[in-house]
């Protein structure tokens, strides 16, 4: 089983910017943690993989009330960065997974 990369700060670019609330942001690496917790497991199955990964962009889409509620949106900034997350986290476990497929859900 391999550990995630410690050095590698999830959502950085969002936490960097004070357009979006540090709250919302960290509700969005909780869902994204969702994903790392099961392939640091060891977690290999696509289908399972994907399966997470789908109910986690789905938690993602549910805050966007929230996010407009507190004066932000899950806009072009976050959409790169949720994506490039997802892509980097992929590609440590190495999982071959296509970033677009792998947030097929969004709604963002």
């Amino acid at each position: 089983m391999k550990a995630f990369d410690p050095d590698y700060k999830l959502l950085d670019e969002m936490y960097q910017d004070e357009y979006y609330p540090a709250f919302l942001v960290d509700k969005v690496k909780d869902e994204l943690r969702k994903v790392i917790d099961l392939l640091e497991g060891g977690e290999t199955d696509i289908e399972v993989i994907q399966e997470t990964l789908d109910d986690a962009v789905c938690g993602i889409n549910d805050l966007q009330q929230e996010f407009d509620e507190n004066d932000s949106e899950i806009e072009t900034v976050a959409r790169d960065c949720i994506g490039v997350t997802v892509a980097y986290i992929l590609a440590w476990f190495d999982i071959p997974i296509d970033t677009e497929e792998a947030i097929r859900e969004r709604e963002w």
